[in-house]
């Protein structure tokens, strides 16, 4: 997976959009609804920003912010870096750890096409280790 292109990652993604206005209580609920863990913030067609559970944790709830009261713009990390879709997954995950965050926006001509997480990284891993322990269990059970 880490050599694969980020277009492969992203090509089936619908990126929760949202404007700058929008409150956090509505961004968060687009995010559970949809399962995701972070929002892009539009101006027009522009990407003006991202807003992620971290977001949500450190900026809101542990500022006593009131979600239904306080706009994304107010609390969204502006001007986020991207990376296009030919870029592989690897450099996606170098991005992350040295500036450390776990969402990252792929953008092709500034349009955003979808959101890598760190996630994605656990998936292939976590695939790995349930395989793991199948094979496990049924040799166990083989041996007696």
């Amino acid at each position: 997976m880490p050599r694969r292109p980020l277009s492969d990652l992203v090509k089936d993604q619908d990126p929760v959009l949202v404007s700058p206005d929008t409150s956090v209580r509505e961004a968060a609920f687009l995010m559970r609804e949809r399962q995701v863990g972070s929002v892009l913030v539009m101006e027009g067609v522009t990407l003006a920003g991202i807003f992620t559970e971290r977001d949500a944790l450190t900026r809101v709830l542990a500022e006593g912010l009131d979600a239904e009261k306080t706009a994304i713009k107010e609390v969204m990390t502006v001007h986020p870096l991207t990376l296009t879709p030919e870029h592989l997954f690897i450099d996606a995950l170098r991005v992350m750890q040295e500036n450390g965050f776990r969402h990252l926006p792929v953008a092709e001509h500034g349009r955003p096409l979808g959101i890598i997480s760190i996630r994605d990284a656990l998936g292939r891993e976590i695939g790995s280790l349930q395989e793991e322990a199948e094979t496990k269990e049924a040799l166990s059970e083989i041996l007696g």
